[in-house]
């Protein structure tokens, strides 16, 4: 028993090799057992595999960083996508970002609103894929297992030609004069693309991340209608004065 887990186990990672992602019940067919079977087999194996939305990944050297960043700030990312919802009206065709808050929104969309939503990371196709109200879009290139986004290339040009009502970004630092930031630079083509053609343009961020500057830049503050963000303390709302009327801070209308 142990030697036929060991063997599927490493079918299993070369089948990853290259791909990067292997949807559950493909691996179940590929190694001729049940769905149940990859999922005990994988949580043996938590340095080599990790399982997300469906789909099996590679794991990194130091651990999925998604899985570890999911439950920072977790209820703040609630109160920001809450707001942000109340903006996606009937017929809109929206882009949704990577990352860990902008889950929050697709799972508040309105269940009456029909939309066109597109994105490129595992974490908002999934949720949404057996939504009857929703098309979906998503641009598909290298999939890169810590944000469960995929590096989109050829995708670009399908961006480019579709016309998108409101983006929604993420970012993991935002900064008055360093600008608006994330930690994987494969996310800048994207998000600067989606930013170009959008009517709207929303940054949804916690308020953990401002006075932060990540390693990859891709928009300055002014860029956006409006940055909505969780209640900040007051050292932290000090700080904020300079972003103006773009500022909402979610949860406090009265």
């Amino acid at each position: 028993m142990v030697k036929r887990k060991k063997d599927r186990l490493r079918r299993l990672s070369g089948a990853l090799y290259g791909r990067g992602a292997l949807h559950l019940h493909e691996a179940a067919a590929l190694l001729d057992v049940s769905p149940m079977t990859v999922r005990r087999d994988i949580a043996t194996a938590p340095e080599h595999f990790t399982y997300l939305g469906g789909y099996i990944v590679a794991a990194g050297p130091e651990g999925y960083r998604l899985e570890r960043e999911r439950d920072n700030h977790a209820s703040a990312k609630a109160i920001v996508c809450a707001h942000a919802a109340r903006l996606i009206h009937d017929g809109d065709t929206i882009f949704v970002d990577c990352g860990t808050t902008t889950p929050h929104l697709v799972h508040r969309l309105p269940a009456e609103v029909k939309v066109t939503v597109v994105c490129y990371a595992l974490n908002i196709a999934e949720p949404l894929a057996d939504n009857p109200n929703v098309q979906l879009i998503l641009l598909g290139g290298l999939y890169n297992a810590s944000s469960a986004s995929f590096a989109v290339d050829d995708g670009l040009r399908t961006l480019a030609r579709l016309g998108v009502n409101k983006a929604f970004l993420s970012a993991g630092g935002v900064h008055p004069t360093r600008g608006v930031s994330c930690s994987n630079f494969h996310e800048v083509a994207v998000k600067q693309a989606a930013m170009s053609i959008a009517l709207e343009k929303h940054l949804l961020v916690d308020a953990s991340k401002f006075g932060q500057v990540k390693s990859a830049y891709f928009a300055n503050v002014d860029q956006f209608d409006s940055i909505i963000t969780s209640p900040p303390t007051p050292d932290v709302m000090a700080e904020l004065a300079d972003l103006g009327g773009r500022l909402v801070i979610a949860g406090a209308e009265p």
